[in-house]
């Protein structure tokens, strides 16, 4: 998908070296997300849940997706949903709650070879774990802000930012990606 006209472009090039730095951050259009929460009973409302939707609630850590839903579990008993979350309450039935969420959720795509580079700085979180690979997720801090990542392939982490930070965070990443590229030219 190309880069929107809101999107920031952060490039390094240089030569005689083999480092390159290159992230684009993209604000990406509002979508249904929803928290999905199990108060009680969770091996029922996991059966249920498979047998409604054909596919199992993903582990800690982990995210799924079939049929335009995609599930990303960031606490033990809560999963983020993305997508249309018809029957989802009859799934949990007694058991926990489906609440919409998306009006106070952004969502960022950073995406290029260096955004896991990117995504470590102000944070305590090692983006560039091997084991970090597409189809995980975490909870984290960057910059005083609570986000949430998705790894949905190699070279792209979705990023879920409280809509009161999403422009601070972004103006964050934008300038700690020129002071990437003013540190890597600075040693030449």
């Amino acid at each position: 998908m190309p880069a929107s006209a809101s999107s920031r472009r952060i490039s390094t090039i240089i030569r005689g070296r083999a480092t390159v730095t290159e992230v684009t951050i993209t604000p990406l259009p509002a979508a249904p997300l929803h928290a999905f929460e199990i108060w009680s009973d969770p091996q029922a409302v996991a059966a249920r849940f498979k047998a409604a939707k054909g596919f199992p609630l993903p582990a800690m850590g982990q995210s799924a997706s079939q049929d335009g839903l995609t599930l990303i579990r960031f606490e033990p008993t809560v999963w983020l949903i993305e997508g249309d979350p018809e029957g989802l309450d009859a799934v949990l039935g007694e058991d926990g709650a489906l609440t919409a969420i998306g009006g106070g959720i952004v969502r960022v795509r950073v995406s290029g070879p260096g955004w896991r580079r990117l995504l470590m700085e102000g944070g305590v979180f090692d983006a560039e774990s091997a084991a970090f690979a597409p189809g995980c997720s975490a909870a984290t801090v960057i910059d005083h802000v609570n986000i949430r990542l998705h790894v949905a392939s190699a070279e792209t982490c979705i990023v879920y930012v409280p809509a009161s930070f999403s422009q601070d965070i972004i103006q964050f990443w934008s300038d700690a990606g020129a002071r990437q590229v003013m540190r890597c030219g600075a040693s030449d």
